[in-house]
């Protein structure tokens, strides 16, 4: 599933790591990075979340703000915010609808068995709420910095 960009990303609302609960249409009038991450505390996405940490200043220079989705609970969400510094939040998407939404819950193949879950993804919103670009099966060296650099090139 492709979004359109241009038109109003996909609303939702889910409860954060911080048992607060967020809407997307909280963050009107600031960039938001959305990613789609498969789960806490696994390799690629430890790595994917301590680059979002280390150019969070960036970020916000830019007037964005960054939100992490996984299917993992909030307490799992709590831990690995914890255990890594992470200063920004992370959202609960258990029954993976908003993943769905936004075309992140894919079938995936792995060691030659099926099942379906996250394919890594990044959406960047504009301050209107409009979905201005979309990075699809997205490999963690070196994405961080091509996120920051679209909305520095486009969205400032």
């Amino acid at each position: 599933m492709s979004l359109k960009t241009g038109a109003p990303a996909p609303e939702f609302e889910l409860k954060a790591n911080t048992g607060e609960t967020i809407k997307l249409s909280d963050y009107r009038g600031k960039n938001v990075v959305l990613y789609f991450y498969p789960k806490d505390n696994t390799p690629g996405c430890t790595t994917e979340a301590c680059d979002f940490r280390d150019h969070h200043a960036s970020f916000a220079d830019l007037d964005a703000v960054i939100l992490g989705i996984s299917p993992d609970s909030e307490e799992s969400h709590e831990k690995f915010r914890e255990k890594y510094d992470l200063p920004f939040l992370l959202l609960v998407d258990e029954d993976h609808h908003v993943a769905e939404k936004y075309g992140a819950w894919k079938l995936k193949k792995n060691f030659g068995k099926e099942y379906m879950g996250i394919e890594r993804s990044t959406f960047i919103i504009d301050k209107q709420g409009d979905l201005q670009k979309e990075f699809r099966k997205v490999r963690v060296k070196g994405h961080v910095e091509e996120a920051l650099t679209y909305i520095k090139e486009n969205l400032t």
